[in-house]
């Protein structure tokens, strides 16, 4: 079985992240994994039967968008991760913007990200229990960035949060989102693509050019034993273990 390991973007400890991934990904010992640092080499996104992505404002171009419809169609399986589905633009007033400015990519994810309020400890509830990537397991706490999303296409909900609040970073209104997708599964054509969107980390230098110096890491999810079995679980499901 081959894998795919696409890490890369911003404001993220990308290098913690790709490393956890990896370990995970030799815990099977027939896994053959290849990693880049972005969508352009379509050849090994086609040879691989799992593509997983840890990114963060990084998106494709229009031809690896397409490359990326025609592999899941074939059967291909993708666990795309956290900030996967995040365009950010910053402000002159330092807000942060989500635009727009790929709307294929986002139909084909099934969501886009909108904002998250400061860290913080929130609830994340079983949708759906006789999934395999949800079966026994129980609602759970965990502090991490509360992804809010703009649903792009249909999916099926696995995990849920809610939220209540604002999200000062990304403008001060209102939220009230009484179901936040954590954890979906969508198909497309024989393939599918399951989105976690837990797993924010940052480390002392992730915040250049913003802050050469960020005081306090971020491990987040990354600190619970439940999101280090929803990834192996993950794994599973991509290569047809689980």
């Amino acid at each position: 079985m081959k894998v795919h390991l696409i890490a890369a973007g911003k404001y993220h400890d990308i290098d913690f992240a790709r490393l956890e991934l990896l370990k995970l990904l030799a815990e099977v010992p027939e896994l053959r994994t290849s990693v880049a640092a972005s969508y352009g080499d379509s050849q090994l996104i086609d040879q691989a039967d799992l593509l997983i992505t840890y990114t963060c404002d990084l998106v494709p171009e229009p031809d690896e968008v397409a490359a990326l419809f025609d592999w899941l169609h074939a059967g291909g399986r993708w666990l795309a991760l956290h900030g996967t589905n995040s365009i950010l633009r910053l402000t002159d007033d330092g807000l942060i913007e989500t635009p727009d400015d790929a709307p294929q990519f986002m139909e084909l994810l099934g969501t886009q990200f909108v904002g998250h309020p400061p860290i913080g400890s929130y609830k994340v509830h079983v949708s759906d229990g006789e999934h395999k990537m949800t079966r026994g397991l129980r609602d759970f706490s965990v502090v991490d960035e509360l992804y809010l999303t703009r649903r792009t296409s249909g999916f099926t909900t696995l995990l849920h949060t809610s939220f209540s609040g604002k999200c000062p970073d990304f403008g001060e209104q209102d939220w009230h989102e009484p179901e936040v997708p954590v954890l979906y599964e969508r198909k497309v054509g024989k393939g599918a693509i399951l989105y976690l969107t837990l797993g924010h980390c940052r480390g002392h230098y992730d915040l250049r050019p913003l802050a050469d110096y960020f005081p306090h890491p971020e491990r987040c999810a990354w600190n619970y034993p439940i999101f280090y079995e929803l990834l192996r679980r993950g794994i599973g499901w991509g290569t047809g273990r689980g």
